[in-house]
């Protein structure tokens, strides 16, 4: 007699992704200790994984310094580590797949125009425009009710443009409630959230100058390293909402998440690469050591 065994546990996957835009704070420290404690909590594999799709902001002595830095805190992340820019083939293939289910358009207005539209819709109206979790107003442009022919001659010109999803006609292929799984410091199920991607409008996939966007390729790149836990700032929750709903648009697993809390400023808000007094530069030059910064974080 046979008998059936279950297949083997998938092992889990756990990555930090930061952008090397500017040097490394603590709060990039907290996050890439989450992922560390998560991964070493469940026997996971730990990896790095460089978001350098910006290649406008994004420098090579930043990626360097990014590197040397985390090494100092003594983190270990398996090599070699993957650099997006370097996978964008991936990204514009579920742009491929997107497009041939008539979910994706070309729109031509800046993020200025689209500001000068809401401002003038409010101004007309006497009251204020949608807007996304983030504070930008939603898109409302006529990129999806521009003609085919005019958008494919703007395109053949050379005209700048993004690619948008059409919100509305990507929920409407959905056949059941749209959610996540948010997880606790072990990585064990705390709740289900709703996820409600209707809030961010018809995002942007992809700009001519890049071919993709953070929202595509943070999706491409999770499903090709099966990535099985997301551990991020919570500055980044309600952009998950997005996220899942590409991921069943194109048929790819859905990671478990856990959004922690944000290191916050002397103002109150949270850190940004211009907080080089939290830096991890600063902090080292003024002799703080790595056991000390792994402390003042907790852990």
């Amino acid at each position: 007699m046979t008998v059936a065994h279950p297949p083997p546990a998938r092992q889990p996957v756990l990555r930090f992704a930061p952008s090397p835009n500017g040097l490394l704070h603590l709060g990039h420290a907290r996050s890439a200790l989450e992922n560390e404690r998560m991964a070493a909590a469940l026997g996971g594999r730990l990896l790095l994984r460089v978001e350098d799709i910006d290649r406008a902001r994004c420098r090579p002595e930043h990626e360097a310094a990014m590197i040397a830095d985390l090494a100092w805190l003594g983190l270990a992340f398996e090599t070699p580590y993957r650099r997006q820019s370097d996978h964008l083939a991936d990204h514009r293939a579920l742009l491929a797949r997107l497009a041939a289910m008539g979910l994706v358009y070309p729109a031509f207005e800046s993020r200025g125009d689209v500001k000068a539209l809401a401002a003038a819709a409010a101004a007309a109206t006497g009251k204020p425009v949608a807007t996304d979790p983030d504070g930008a107003p939603l898109y409302a442009g006529r990129g999806r009710e521009m003609p085919a022919e005019e958008a494919a001659a703007r395109i053949a010109a050379g005209e700048p443009h993004a690619l948008r999803l059409a919100m509305d006609a990507a929920l409407a292929r959905l056949d059941r409630p749209l959610t996540w799984t948010e997880v606790d410091v072990a990585g064990l199920p705390l709740r289900t959230v709703t996820a409600h991607p209707q809030r961010w409008g018809d995002v942007v996939l992809a700009r001519k100058d890049l071919g993709t966007s953070y929202h595509l390729a943070v999706v491409a790149d999770d499903a090709l390293q099966g990535v099985t836990h997301v551990v991020r700032g919570a500055d980044l929750f309600e952009a998950t909402a997005v996220h899942r709903l590409l991921q069943e648009l194109l048929g790819l697993p859905a990671p478990l998440y856990r959004h922690h809390p944000l290191v916050l400023g002397a103002d109150g808000k949270k850190l940004s690469k211009s907080d080089q007094a939290e830096g991890f530069r600063a902090l080292r030059a003024a002799g703080i050591s790595a056991e000390e910064v792994r402390a003042r974080l907790g852990f």
